[in-house]
């Protein structure tokens, strides 16, 4: 008796490894690091990625650049038993210490956050005049991309929204009540004749919930993806009943549609 035909098996998807500026191994310590741990780390936009290896897909640290101040080259105590060459990241809320291997690897580095945090080709490194060139290309990619996320509006303002039962309460001098998120929006635009819409910048979100543990062989952060969850338990009987939906009176127009 023939056996039934087995489906051919599809390979599984091969993830794209991350596409930085530049990349190489870098070793970090922290304000509250004992010591420097090593990490490959790819630089992409005002960002520094760390990853456990270069074959990693996922990072588990990051580093916003938002706030540079400096740079700065160190030599360490005990310099004489550590050939490494090192540099600090200087931010407003902390100092960032770094080693590489070279002084070129540390002049890459220094030169590529520079171009990407002033917007300008470093020219007071010790860099080849190949360097240079990957600078100046990373440049015209940054400039891109500011263009691209730069909001209609320069001014960016915070209010307060409190949630006070089913209502949502806008916290300002004179509080107003909204009875749902999209009414809170829909407030703003229309009382303002849409000088204040959402910001909306776009940014690389993630496409699994998921988090950074210590394996507990080998001390090094994992990134963790654990399968999605199944529909959640049945509400406890018992409980606050569900709130009645909202009158009609008390419903907002739409909102209009946000300006190009």
């Amino acid at each position: 008796m023939a056996s039934a035909l087995r489906p051919p098996r599809v390979p599984k998807p091969k993830g794209v490894l991350p596409s930085h500026y530049y990349e190489s191994f870098l070793e970090k310590k922290g304000p509250c690091d004992r010591d420097y741990k090593k990490f490959w780390a790819g630089l992409q936009g005002l960002t520094i990625y760390f990853y456990n290896s270069n074959r990693d897909f996922q990072h588990v640290e990051k580093l916003n650049l938002g706030a540079f101040e400096k740079l700065t080259d160190e030599i360490p105590w005990g310099s004489s038993r550590d050939p490494g060459t090192h540099f600090s990241l200087i931010l407003r809320d902390q100092e960032i210490k770094f080693k590489v291997e070279t002084l070129e690897c540390r002049e890459m580095w220094k030169g590529f956050i520079l171009t990407v945090v002033e917007l300008r080709v470093p020219t007071d490194l010790t860099l080849l005049p190949g360097h240079l060139y990957m600078m100046s290309e990373v440049l015209a990619k940054e400039e891109a991309r500011r263009a691209l996320e730069t909001p209609s509006t320069h001014v960016v303002r915070h209010y307060k929204v409190k949630r006070e039962g089913p209502k949502y309460v806008i916290d300002v001098e004179q509080p107003f009540s909204c009875t749902s998120l999209d009414a809170v929006v829909n407030y703003f635009v229309s009382h303002t004749k849409k000088a204040l819409v959402p910001f909306l910048l776009d940014e690389d979100y993630e496409k699994v919930l998921g988090y950074v543990e210590a394996d507990k062989e080998n001390g090094e952060n994992v990134w963790v993806a654990p399968s999605a969850p199944g529909p959640g338990p049945a509400p406890c009987t018992g409980g606050p009943k569900p709130l009645s939906p909202a009158s009609s009176q008390d419903k907002l127009p739409p909102l209009p549609p946000l300006p190009n």
